[in-house]
């Protein structure tokens, strides 16, 4: 699915954040516009940001609960917002395989939206349409300092 948001936005989209504050509203402004359907994967080193990037998302969607990193499950589910958030975190897979375990298919097609940490462990289950946001640190430029990426694939 392509991330619809209001305004004429071009793909790709580069932003510059200087604080987690900065990161987390980019990301709200994200939710608030995604439809259902729509797989995020997000990359980016340990601390660069994605946690933060994602309670915002969280709040764009009008998510009342806390949202924090799955690190310890594959998959944490949020509901009560506009859409059902899915929050994938892959960084502990052993083989791509377990996804199928927790029927990672009816999440990516499903009603809600999918955030996907370290997606190059699930391989070639990511589907072809994710949308695919780069999160960078600089400390040349500032510890907080994050340059964020958004690749929407062409439709």
């Amino acid at each position: 699915m392509v991330l619809k948001l209001s305004g004429k936005r071009r793909y790709p989209l580069v932003k510059e954040s200087f604080s987690e504050k900065d990161t987390e509203n980019f990301g709200e402004e994200l939710g608030k516009n995604a439809v259902p359907g729509t797989v995020i994967c997000l990359n980016g080193d340990l601390g660069a940001g994605k946690t933060a990037f994602s309670r915002g998302f969280a709040r764009g969607l009008e998510i009342p609960e806390p949202v924090t990193s799955p690190t310890f499950v594959i998959m944490q589910a949020y509901s009560g917002g506009r859409l059902p958030l899915y929050h994938f975190d892959l960084y502990r897979l052993e083989d791509p395989d377990e996804l199928y375990d927790i029927g990672y298919d009816e999440y990516f097609s499903g009603d809600g939206v999918c955030l996907v940490e370290w997606p190059e462990r699930g391989e070639d289950l990511i589907p072809d349409d994710a949308i695919v946001i780069n999160i960078q640190r600089d400390d040349g430029k500032g510890f907080d300092y994050r340059k964020i990426e958004v690749d929407c694939p062409d439709k």
